[in-house]
C-alpha cells in the first residue's frame, strides 16, 4: 500500500480556532463522562510550530472503563473507533478514512492519571513556553520527515529520545519529572481569570480558568460549570 510522505505545514492560527469549534461539540456530548475540559494537544496546539494539519485532542475521563459507553456517541458525530493505546485510551479519528493523511482530527478519551495524559499535556506546555524546544523540535521533524517519507511509524518513533529529554525521563514508560505553565492555544486580551476585568495583571492559568475563557470567546459569556446539551 503506498503512503503519502510525511508534510509539515506552516502554523496556522485557525487550528485553534477549528480545536474550540469541536471542543464545543465533544464537551456537550460527552459531558456525563468528563472530568475537566477537552485538551488541545500535538503540535497543531503550539502556536509558531510547524505540524501535521490534523487537530489533536485528548478528552479527560472518570473512567476508562464506563467510558466505553461514550463510543457510539463520538460515532454518531462523524468519528471512526480505531486501536491505539488501547489499555488506557479509546481512541478516534475522523473523517472516516483508512489513509491518515486524510484525517482532520484525532482523539483520545483517556484517565487524567493515565501516562498518555500526562506526557502529552507536559510535552504540549513544555513546547509552548520554550522557544528553544519548539525550534529543535521543529528541525527534528522535518529532518524525519525527509529521512522517513512516508513511513509514519518510525516518523513518531524516531521523536521518542526528544521527548523523552524535554519531560526528563529516560524512557516512554515514565511519567514527566518536569512541568510548565499552561498557556492558551491562542492569544487572548489581558482578563482577570474570576472578574473578566480588562487590563488587570493576569494570573497563573489554571485548567477550569481557561476552561471558562475558552467558553467566554466561544459563546459571547462566561458559563459556570460544564455546559450541557
Amino acid at each position: 500500500m503506498k503512503h503519502a510522505p510525511v508534510t509539515l505545514s506552516p502554523y496556522d492560527p485557525q487550528w485553534a480556532v477549528l480545536f474550540e469549534q469541536e471542543r464545543v461539540s465533544l464537551e456537550i456530548a460527552l459531558g456525563q463522562w468528563l472530568v475537566g475540559p477537552v485538551e488541545h494537544i500535538g503540535s497543531t496546539s503550539v502556536p509558531g510550530l510547524a505540524a501535521k494539519p490534523i487537530i489533536d485532542m485528548m478528552a479527560p475521563v472518570r473512567s476508562l472503563s464506563a467510558a466505553a459507553a461514550a463510543i457510539e456517541v463520538v460515532t454518531a458525530l462523524g468519528y471512526r473507533n480505531g486501536v491505539h493505546r488501547p489499555e488506557e485510551a479509546h481512541y478516534f479519528f475522523k473523517p472516516e478514512t483508512d489513509n491518515w493523511w486524510e484525517r482532520t482530527h484525532q482523539l483520545h478519551l483517556t484517565e487524567p492519571a493515565s501516562l498518555l495524559w500526562r506526557r502529552r499535556v507536559a510535552f504540549r506546555d513544555a513546547l509552548r513556553c520554550r522557544a528553544d524546544y519548539r525550534s529543535r523540535y521543529e528541525q527534528l521533524k522535518r529532518d524525519l520527515a525527509e529521512a522517513h517519507g512516508g513511513d509514519l511509524m518510525a516518523y513518531a518513533r524516531n521523536k521518542d529520545d526528544f521527548v523523552n529529554e524535554v519531560l526528563g525521563v529516560r524512557d516512554k514508560t515514565q511519567a514527566p519529572t518536569v512541568s510548565y505553565p499552561r498557556q492558551p492555544d491562542h492569544t487572548m486580551p489581558d482578563l482577570d481569570p474570576d472578574q473578566g476585568a480588562p487590563g488587570e495583571q493576569r494570573r497563573p492559568w489554571s485548567c477550569r480558568h481557561r476552561w471558562e475563557l475558552a467558553r467566554r470567546y466561544s459563546h459571547g459569556r462566561f458559563r459556570g460549570g460544564r455546559q450541557r446539551g
